[in-house]
């Protein structure tokens, strides 16, 4: 067992490759308890596998793995849903798991949509059915959250709400998050490690430290970086729920 009671999961130089080529390599990081880490980088960079081998999807890796908790939640990058059928938010929530209808009404309050949770889900927005899949999978209450770009399909003001959601669940819950973003502005207020990759570590420390890397310049772009330094959210209002910004 760990030293450090509140790691969840670490990696220690670890890597996986396919037909000869590295899709990553040298990763090393750690997620504990109450705290995000989120990889950024571009394209292809290893952001999903490294997600991958975090979770043990990807069994014959270079490196190590150790993990301190089965207990775990994932959202995917991609799902593959039939839209035509007539599946409710709470049918969706017990499709593969058996819930009690207590622990559901629990998931879908901390996430705010249990005003849906009786509407088909191709009747949803993408923050709505962002937040459904939050809910879904922090319903089994997981030490250890991991979300592959967890606002795709969500303008600017949803991303900004969906992110303080996510830091609402890791404060909340006290679990650990593994976040995957491809916009690292917009998780600064919220993240409390990052990890850069294209391919292997480029850099990795806190946000304010990564964007003065010249790697991240190198890979983002000296604009990226100066936005990032001039970035800060004020917590001088809240985000509802459809969206729309409310003054405190």
């Amino acid at each position: 067992m760990s030293a450090n009671q509140n790691i969840l999961v670490k990696l220690k130089d670890a890597g996986f490759k396919i037909n000869y080529k590295w899709l990553v390599q040298g990763v090393s990081l750690q997620v504990e308890k109450g705290k995000i880490v989120t990889l950024i980088g571009p394209n292809g960079s290893g952001k999903s596998t490294t997600a991958k081998i975090a979770l043990g999807i990807y069994k014959k890796i270079e490196g190590t793995v150790e993990k301190f908790t089965n207990k775990v939640g994932y959202v995917p990058q991609k799902i593959s849903i039939d839209w035509t059928l007539p599946l409710r938010v709470n049918d969706f929530m017990v499709l593969t798991e058996d819930l009690k209808s207590e622990t559901i009404d629990e998931a879908l309050s901390l996430t705010g949509v249990i005003h849906l949770k009786d509407k088909n889900l191709g009747d949803l927005s993408g923050g709505e059915f962002q937040r459904v899949l939050l809910a879904r999978a922090i319903s089994k209450k997981p030490d250890l959250l991991v979300l592959d770009e967890p606002v795709q399909g969500v303008d600017f003001t949803g991303e900004i709400a969906l992110y303080e959601l996510i830091k609402k669940i890791c404060d909340e819950m006290n679990c650990g998050i593994l976040l995957i973003s491809h916009d690292l502005h917009t998780v600064m207020s919220a993240t409390d490690h990052v990890v850069c990759l294209n391919g292997h570590v480029c850099c990795s420390g806190s946000p304010t430290d990564v964007v003065k890397n010249d790697e991240y310049k190198a890979l983002f772009g000296e604009q990226a970086s100066q936005i990032l330094s001039r970035y800060e959210h004020k917590h001088d209002h809240i985000h509802t729920d459809e969206g729309k910004i409310k003054k405190n």
